[in-house]
């Protein structure tokens, strides 16, 4: 016979007499996360002013450039040579013509413009060219001679500026002694949300934030905010099929091993670092996958099908991959990670103050004081305008 007593079904239809069975746990929905921040770790060090300056050294360049349109008598026997910056040069350097076997040797210096022997110790003839690269090799002095005049380089100052993250938590005196599923201090909790926000918030303006073009130190009226990665470098911008790039495939804008070596290639070329980690969104993470189309591997046996690339190993350094959403769709940033610290203000490092309530709450602020140091900035790369 049918079931006639009573049911859950026939409680209504918001079964008003059934306790609620609600999970004890909160999922948190939005993406939250921070690859850049936890690959860079914590600085060693705080910076103790809103204005944070760091100090930076060049060796005296071992290079210049041809800087003569017309030779006499011609660019292959031609010994007087102008150059871009004759300061750079010294009697009794060897110089090596771009990528020539030649060797110059030098015999005297007058401004921009070097008096060479071509063709020293029967090495072979070649043409010079406007805009040539010359490579010192190294001087050599006479032995017994009187010391060479004192060479050196101007340090310089880079700066940064620290940006105020700031979040405000209020709940009311009600919702503090109110039950609620999940949550066993409402307060607490809503610190933690607004942390995890402004957390968010820093990785994404480590990666593109700018500074004001005036008053960068900030006032009662201009907001102080750091110059991230991105803004910060200006020696290493790369377009593929420009600037010594080669264009991608497909499009001639695709991202490829021929424009990522190039890139790091260059990087290496102009710094005393190796990229380690190279920072991109979600495309350009998957046509780094892509490098190994041609490579994969399955047998019968195989229950795995891998498609990532964590680590890229090239001639110029092994580089982890790291994938932040923060990252713009067409940009690949190529960084050397030991040469970056994100740092706080001494003392304002993320935490919450409470604040004085005038009524029935309970509130305060989270806050944190930050800035960025990129310490060599031709050490680090990007690559833009990817398809």
């Amino acid at each position: 016979m049918p079931f006639t007593g009573k049911a859950t079904f026939n409680a209504g239809a918001d079964l008003p007499e059934l306790a609620e069975d609600v999970s004890d746990i909160i999922g948190i929905i939005s993406p939250w996360e921070t690859p850049l921040l936890d690959h860079l770790g914590d600085a060693p060090r705080a910076a103790q002013s809103t204005i944070h300056e760091w100090i930076e050294d060049d060796l005296l360049p071992n290079f210049d450039t041809v800087n003569q349109t017309t030779f006499t008598p011609n660019a292959q026997d031609a010994t007087a040579i102008t150059v871009a910056n004759g300061s750079r040069f010294r009697v009794g350097d060897q110089v090596r013509p771009g990528n020539a076997r030649e060797v110059l040797l030098v015999t005297a210096v007058a401004g921009n413009v070097l008096t060479v022997t071509r063709r020293y110790g029967n090495s072979p003839a070649s043409n010079l060219a406007n805009g040539l690269r010359l490579t010192i090799l190294g001087n050599a002095a006479l032995e017994g001679d009187d010391k060479p005049d004192p060479r050196f380089t101007n340090r310089s100052r880079k700066r940064n500026y620290t940006q105020i993250f700031t979040a405000g938590v209020e709940v009311s005196g009600s919702m503090l002694a109110s039950r609620a599923y999940g949550v066993a201090d409402e307060l607490d909790y809503q610190k933690q949300m607004r942390l995890r926000e402004l957390l968010r918030d820093m990785e994404n303006c480590v990666i593109n934030g700018v500074a004001p073009t005036a008053n960068q130190q900030g006032s009662a009226t201009v907001r102080r905010t750091m110059n991230g990665i991105l803004p910060s470098l200006v020696t290493n911008n790369f377009t593929p099929g420009s600037g010594g790039i080669p264009a991608g495939g497909g499009s001639g804008t695709d991202l490829n091993e021929a424009v990522l070596n190039a890139a790091l290639r260059t990087i290496w070329d102009n710094s005393a670092a190796k990229v380690d980690t190279i920072v991109v969104g979600g495309a350009m993470k998957r046509r780094i996958n892509a490098f190994l189309t041609g490579f994969r591997q399955a047998t019968p046996a195989s229950t795995v099908y891998r498609d990532m690339v964590s680590l890229y190993e090239s001639d110029f350094g092994a580089c982890r991959v790291v994938l932040s959403r923060w990252v713009p769709g067409d940009t690949v940033l190529l960084v050397d990670s030991t040469r970056i610290d994100v740092m706080p203000l001494a003392g304002r490092s993320f935490q919450y103050k409470p604040m004085a309530v005038t009524g029935d709450r309970d509130g305060g602020v989270v806050i944190g004081e930050y800035t960025l140091e990129v310490r060599n900035e031709s050490a680090h790369g990007v690559i833009r305008g990817l398809t």
